[in-house]
């Protein structure tokens, strides 16, 4: 390393001596062009500028040094510096193609493409100086970066009838263009009708194609390179995992890997990361664990990936439990692995573990950076506490629109819809454009608020606007929104009429709407035609059993009994953990396995005599067994949620919020025995189960009772 920074200085060394008057001889002009060079590529003003004042001295400078005055043009241009350069530009009597591209280059670097068009026009109408391949290339790479199509176009067509699209340089321009403004069908119509015989073309195509999406194009592209025999490189290579990856083509992800391992190309770490990336993006996160075991040497990418790739696949403690190891190899993490940590925090809802990785983050150095921002904001709401979330989002100093999605979906997800539509405000002040994520949020709060002609609004208005077509999920939403105000015949409807092809979430939504507002006849049919989409919906049984224990019609509900041991269905038993201190502490219904049951029991015991004057009874109609009252009573008292609460209220300070994680959906007996146990407990409980979040305080639940 300290080899290579001394030899890269060498030439600043001499820099005195060089412009010292009696050191000019007859080589001294290209030292200085050769020095001017290095001072435009490592950004060294200083030494650049005392090289013009040089020239000037020595009447090097002048408008008619050509080379010289290029060489100027060039430096300033790479140093941020473009309109000095351009002024350089405007004072040369005569030009030729070197003047051009390097100022054109400049006006790139510096995102000013509407200038290096200007610049192509005139050039072509003074007609001195004919374009060349890379100034077209810089003209197309323009107009790539700005979506500037039409500009693009008509480049393409000066090209065909200069003949200059037959250049590597101009083709690959080309193709970039086409991918990145959409038109793939152009991008593959410049591949197809230019021969390619060099693997620097068949990577830039390939690159470009996975950039933008094209996935099929990508695939054809690599066929083309096996039938051609073209040897394929370290870049192809991982193009071609990045493909099996986005594919998730295990398959076509096992021969490229096969074919690695029988070439010549180094498994280096940028190689083994896709590899890595490969696997866990096709569901074989052991397999990527294994590639990863087998390398010797392994840096903060390789280990993001493998982390990455257990959070891909839901094996979030698997995640969590590497960085530990990482850092036993005094291996740093970066913004990245940060991001995959705390999303597996998220996906675990450990506050707990999330806390202690935002703040060792901070310490790293990341605090304001966007994509570690994001994953807190995400963390926190999904871990149940939204206000940490709330606080990340305020602090952050730059925000893009992942950062608004988590904070507006955080909301909606804790049924804050009041919050989750002012967050959608501020985006637009913010001139943020909303997406389709975004719109999901939206509509959820809608639904979350009864907000019928606001939803519609956003649903066939404001996403139109903004360029968002509807899909599923926004659907979905105007169901649940309709399904929430008892619209239940109009959600039917809007069902049967809507363009998209339903799933048996958004049916079961219906299905769930009409066991609330009691009309079992709807609830029923609509059961009926759930199961005809899957008969093995284990949700849709439990839903229509309840419908049918609400109408005590026992028949039925042994009738969807029978069904799922026929079809061997089995429900999935209530699970409900606490975390306290270090420890996560899980409970099953009618638990007698945890060291502290017997207490846990008579804590219950005592909450249920207290709430019971409030005007607590138990929900004995949604037990779905036909037996004596008093056991069903029983079966009610000793949910897991209950026992959750119950052992949080006994172990934690009195001044502590109790967040409890749930597996299925809350029943409603429990929801309405906690909502009266936050009132004469004077605590805010948080159950989140498999629908939202529910924030109790003082006797209500911020769902309003509909979930």
């Amino acid at each position: 390393m300290l080899k290579a920074q001394r030899k890269a200085y060498v030439p600043f060394r001499h820099a005195q001596f060089l412009l010292r008057p009696n050191a000019v001889t007859p080589s001294s002009p290209l030292d200085l062009i050769k020095l001017l060079k290095l001072s435009a590529d490592t950004k060294t003003v200083k030494v650049g500028k005392t090289i013009h004042s040089h020239l000037i001295v020595t009447s090097q400078a002048t408008e008619n040094n050509i080379i010289e005055v290029n060489s100027l043009i060039n430096f300033y241009a790479k140093v941020n510096q473009v309109s000095i350069a351009h002024n350089l530009f405007d004072r040369m009597p005569d030009r030729n193609v070197v003047s051009w591209s390097a100022l054109m280059t400049g006006y790139l670097l510096n995102g000013f493409s509407l200038k290096v068009i200007r610049l192509l026009k005139d050039m072509i109408s003074e007609g001195n100086v004919s374009p060349n391949e890379y100034i077209f290339a810089i003209a197309i790479s323009c107009c790539c970066d700005r979506g500037r199509v039409v500009e693009g176009r008509q480049c393409h067509g000066l090209l065909l009838k200069t003949g200059f699209s037959f250049h590597n340089y101009v083709r690959n321009a080309l193709v970039s263009m086409y991918s990145k403004c959409s038109i793939v069908q152009d991008a593959m119509g410049v591949w197809n009708e230019v021969p390619v015989n060099d693997i620097v073309a068949y990577n830039s195509i390939l690159s470009r194609l996975l950039e933008n999406g094209y996935l099929r194009e990508g695939l054809e592209v690599l066929r083309s390179m096996v039938s051609e025999s073209v040897k394929w490189d370290k870049v192809t290579f991982v193009n071609a995992f990045s493909l099996c990856a986005s594919l998730k083509d295990l398959r076509l992800g096992l021969h490229v890997h096969g074919k690695m391992l029988t070439s010549d190309v180094e498994c280096d770490a940028y190689v083994s990361s896709a590899i890595i990336n490969m696997y866990g993006k096709c569901g074989k996160s052991l397999m990527a664990r294994g590639v990863f075991d087998g390398l010797q040497s392994r840096n903060v990418v390789l280990w993001t990936a493998v982390m990455a790739s257990y959070f891909q696949n839901g094996c979030f403690e698997e995640a969590l439990n590497l960085f530990s190891k990482m850092e036993l190899e005094n291996v740093k993490s970066n913004e990245f692995t940060y991001a995959v940590l705390l999303n597996a925090c998220a996906g675990l809802s450990a506050r707990r573990n999330g806390s202690l990785l935002h703040g060792h983050s901070e310490k790293s150095g990341f605090k304001h950076h966007v994509m570690v921002g994001n994953a807190l904001i995400n963390m926190y709401a999904k871990s149940g506490d939204i206000e940490a979330a709330k606080k990340v989002f305020s602090d952050m100093m730059h925000r893009d629109i992942i950062t608004w999605n988590a904070m507006i979906c955080g909301f909606s997800h804790h049924g804050l819809g009041k919050k989750a539509l002012l967050v959608f405000q501020d985006m637009l002040a913010a001139e943020e454009h909303p997406n389709y994520v975004t719109f999901t949020g939206v509509l959820s709060a809608c639904g979350h608020l009864g907000l019928v002609q606001e939803g519609f609004y956003y649903l066939h208005h404001l996403m139109k606007q903004f360029g968002v077509q509807p899909g599923l999920e926004h659907y979905t939403c105007i169901v649940s929104l309709l399904s929430k105000t008892g619209q239940l015949n109009e959600a039917r409807d809007f069902m049967r009429t809507a363009p998209v092809k339903w799933d048996v979430v958004a049916w079961r939504t219906l299905l769930n709407a009409c066991h609330v507002h009691q009309n079992y006849g709807l609830g029923r049919w609509v059961a009926e035609f759930v199961l005809e989409m899957d008969p093995n919906d284990v949700g849709t049984y439990t839903l229509l059993s309840n419908i049918y224990a609400k109408e005590k019609r026992w028949d039925g509900v042994v009738k969807v009994r029978k069904l799922m041991r026929d079809k061997k269905i089995k429900k999935e038993p209530g699970v409900s953990w606490i975390e306290i201190g270090n420890v996560t502490h899980i409970f099953t219904s009618e638990d007698n396995k945890h060291p502290d049951y017997g207490q846990t029991y008579q804590k219950v015991k005592e909450l249920l005599a207290m709430i019971k004057p409030l005007g607590y009874t138990p929900d004995i109609g949604a037990v779905l067994h036909d037996v004596e009252d008093e056991q069903k009573e029983y079966y009610l008292s000793y949910h897991s949620e209950k026992l959750a609460i119950a052992y949080g209220l006994l172990k934690l300070p009195s001044e502590a919020s109790i967040l409890v994680i749930k597996n299925l959906r809350i029943c409603d007996d429990c929801h309405s025995a906690v909502r009266l146990i936050s009132k004469v407990t004077n605590r805010v409980i948080v159950v989140r189960d498999a629908n939202r979040f529910h924030h109790f305080r003082d006797g209500r639940c911020s769902c309003l009772d509909y979930w």
